[in-house]
């Protein structure tokens, strides 16, 4: 379980969980690469484990994001397939993976009012779904690249409907904040 990443400065970066034989001839494996093939020197380093469920490649890119907030609360906006989806969540998005939050998923983008932006950049598509079938079968996971929302994130669909309800949880990772 963890992951997979291709970093221009790094190289490739794996995170990878499990029992210790099958780790121990994963590395090998990093470490000697496949018959005919020429590997670079394998830096490996210990980190702490995440919890991962599955395995998934990280870094691909899916496309803007903006929380804008609201006199009734934020809207959380995700560019998937070229067009805004948009969700309304009452309260502040958060960082604590206790503190899951409603999300009823609005028709179309531009609700009207004034509105700040709260957070806004890039997001990377997360788990073994591809965007946007990930969201059509009710479970997205995504990596935020924000000011104050950062690290990974899920929305599990709850209901359907003209508005489906959705949550909004912080994955336990790095970035997540007990509180926060």
């Amino acid at each position: 379980m963890g992951w997979v990443r291709h970093d221009d400065a790094e190289g490739l970066l794996v995170h990878a969980e499990g029992a210790a034989g099958p780790l121990a001839e994963f590395e090998r494996f990093l470490a000697t690469g496949p018959p005919g093939a020429e590997v670079e020197a394998l830096e490996l380093e210990r980190v702490r484990v995440e919890g991962h469920e599955q395995f998934a490649i990280r870094g691909v890119p899916a496309g803007r994001f903006a929380v804008h907030e609201r006199e009734r609360g934020y809207d959380l906006q995700l560019e998937v397939g070229g067009a805004m989806r948009v969700w309304t969540v009452p309260k502040e998005p958060s960082l604590d993976p206790a503190a899951k939050r409603l999300a009823i998923e609005l028709p179309a983008p531009g609700a009207a009012g004034e509105a700040l932006v709260w957070d806004e950049g890039v997001y990377e598509q997360g788990g073994r779904v591809p965007w946007p079938d990930a969201l059509d079968r009710g479970h997205a996971v995504f990596v935020l690249h924000g000011a104050r929302l950062r690290g990974g994130f899920a929305l599990q669909r709850t209901g359907g409907g003209a508005k489906p309800r959705w949550l909004l949880i912080k994955r336990r990772d790095e970035e997540a904040r007990a509180g926060g």
